[in-house]
């Protein structure tokens, strides 16, 4: 007996040993989970400032660019990276962000900024984001006018619409239509006034009502989506038509000191044609195309035909290269077209000071092409007055190009059967974007004009506009922001 109770004692003392060990283990293995657990909320908190830190790099770059727009050194006038101290709130030290700042290709306005931030208590710890800052240029839109708008039947457009004043648009718009105009009073027919952006395709059976009274207050704006894909938007802040006289006067000085300045013809203008191995033609234009008996709307005096007299009605002037800054101005009347292949130009007409009476326009009778539509080809052409086509204008004719009319309109002026048979054109393709200060339009309600008219929204001007073309605003916005590490 007294055996047996000792060979009991023994194996009471193994079982503790056992479950004690198991205890032991059992305790380490919580202390080590809490102890990684708290050292990854330590790193998680390590991370979060390292992120933030990173926000601020990029925020303070943006910051940096608002009151230098055109420097891309941090102020330092080399390249590389730019270590800044990050101290929070109580001015106590951090951590840091490291810069590198990608400038823009040329002719374009998006900066490319890397901002790495990193905490000083843990130099293990850093987080990396990349930004993409730029400046919308007025291509933002692919069409953007100061007058009342109608787009008729049959019209599609891809691109965003805006006007300082009233639109009416009857086609299909995959984008978002904007006005400055709460209300109008449309031009095109008598009655009360209507919304700032209306239509009058006929109203859909699920509303109650005529498409007039519809389209009026004090109704509600009805839901359109078969006119309006991405909606309407009224009123909004209009866009600044009178500023783009000192772009212009701008555009003048830069082609002066760098670019390409041709002064007065003593003629009727210059007649330049494009050509795809980086130069372009110039000719002085003498003498303009007569049609007995033609005329044209009394609104539109001194307009004639606008179109160069087939044999003899230029003179060759010289052949030059494509401007190093993109920028060609010329101080008479232009007429244009042509082909580019991997160029960036800018066309400007106009004269200072700035005499209604006497502003030259901009002529495009003939083809005026891109070699390639992936935003390596761009031309602008902005008038201090009218771009438009003449009479004797191609019967398909087609523009690549964005078109800026500061003080006149886009479009082809009103001729009459009596100027023969090209009073009547069969289609026009409008490739780019247009900024028209007067009601654009190449059709008129009797059928002549271009009967098919095509808008095609070159979106590649947006952040890439061609040289000195106007911007809708003198601050970058992020267009993309991501993490790298």
């Amino acid at each position: 007996m007294k055996k047996h109770k000792h060979l009991q004692s023994g194996s009471l003392l193994l079982q503790a040993l056992v479950f004690g060990s198991i205890a032991i283990v059992m305790m380490g293995a919580l202390i080590s989970w809490a102890s990684v657990n708290i050292k990854a909320s330590r790193v998680g908190l390590y991370r979060e400032q390292a992120l933030q830190i990173a926000e601020a790099g990029v925020d303070y770059y943006r910051w940096h660019l608002a009151h230098a727009p055109s420097d891309y050194y941090d102020g330092t006038g080399v390249a590389g990276q730019y270590v800044h101290d990050f101290f929070d709130k109580d001015g106590t030290k951090i951590g840091t962000f490291t810069l590198e700042i990608t400038p823009p290709p040329t002719g374009f306005t998006n900066v490319t900024v890397k901002s790495t931030g990193r905490v000083l208590i843990d130099s293990t710890v850093y987080r990396s984001i990349v930004v993409q800052l730029a400046i919308p240029s007025l291509a933002k839109y692919a069409v953007v006018a100061n007058d009342n708008i109608r787009f008729g039947e049959g019209t599609e457009v891809f691109g965003p619409i805006h006007s300082n004043g009233g639109i009416r648009f009857d086609g299909l718009a995959h984008n978002l239509i904007s006005s400055s105009r709460s209300t109008y009073t449309d031009p095109d027919h008598s009655g009360g006034s209507e919304f700032g952006v209306h239509t009058h395709v006929t109203t859909p059976p699920n509303i109650n009502n005529s498409f007039r009274s519809a389209e009026a207050p004090p109704n509600a704006v009805p839901n359109r989506p078969d006119v309006f894909e991405a909606g309407r938007l009224f009123p909004v802040p209009a866009v600044d038509f009178v500023g783009l006289t000192t772009d212009l006067a701008q555009i003048k000085s830069n082609a002066q000191t760098g670019g390409k300045y041709i002064s007065s013809s003593g003629a009727q203008g210059y007649h330049i044609i494009f050509k795809t191995n980086d130069t372009f033609d110039v000719y002085k234009v003498t003498q303009l195309a007569t049609v007995s008996g033609c005329s044209n709307s009394a609104s539109q005096t001194g307009w004639g035909i606008w179109s160069i007299k087939a044999s003899g009605g230029q003179t060759f002037v010289a052949n030059y290269p494509n401007p190093t800054n993109g920028l060609i101005f010329v101080e008479d009347n232009v007429w244009v077209d042509g082909q580019i292949q991997g160029a960036r130009i800018t066309l400007a007409a106009g004269r200072f000071p700035d005499n209604a009476s006497n502003r030259p326009n901009i002529i495009v009778n003939n083809d005026l092409l891109y070699s390639a539509y992936n935003g390596s080809d761009v031309i602008s052409l902005i008038s201090q007055g009218n771009i438009t086509a003449g009479l004797n204008s191609d019967n398909d004719l087609r523009i690549d190009a964005a078109l800026v009319a500061q003080n006149g309109k886009i479009g082809r002026f009103y001729y009459s059967s009596s100027c023969g048979s090209n009073y009547v054109r069969n289609s026009i393709t409008l490739y780019g974007m247009l900024a028209s200060n007067i009601r654009y339009g190449f059709a008129y309600t009797d059928g002549t004009g271009y009967d098919v008219r095509n808008i095609i929204y070159d979106a590649n001007l947006l952040y890439g506009p061609p040289p000195s073309f106007p911007l809708t605003s003198d601050q970058y916005q992020t267009i993309s922001w991501q993490e790298v590490r």
